[in-house]
């Protein structure tokens, strides 16, 4: 009986903690905004993805990108016309959890080690 006990506590305990959802099919393709703080200023992109394009919205300025996807989860995006250096470079982006209508993603650009995270919500379909 003594040893059923600590058994029985890890499961309760194992039980507590839940895996994020993680249903990227249904955000393949849509309309988003991404909202983002720019030395205290909130900022907001919109942007509409089909399955290999995006076409972001930033501050008047729109702007097109190719889709990769690499599985389910996973894209690598990359604009089609440049304007400078730093725009050459490809982001990969990894969904990490899902909710009905947003996503937790990380991103970086590829090759480099520095990750960033972030949130977009789903405007429609």
């Amino acid at each position: 009986m003594k040893k059923l006990i600590p058994l029985f506590l890890l499961l309760a305990l194992s039980s507590c903690f839940e895996t994020p959802q993680r249903d990227c099919t249904s955000f393949k393709t849509g309309t988003f905004k991404f909202e983002l703080e720019v030395d205290g200023v909130k900022k907001s992109t919109t942007f509409i993805r089909t399955e290999n394009q995006e076409i972001d919205t930033y501050e008047g300025k729109t702007d097109t990108s190719s889709i990769r996807w690499i599985n389910d989860c996973e894209y690598i995006i990359q604009k089609i016309n440049p304007k400078n250096r730093a725009e050459q470079k490809a982001v990969s982006i990894k969904i990490l959890s899902t909710t009905e209508d947003s996503y937790m993603f990380e991103f970086n650009v590829v090759g480099s080690p520095e990750k960033q995270t972030g949130t977009v919500i789903k405007l429609t379909d």
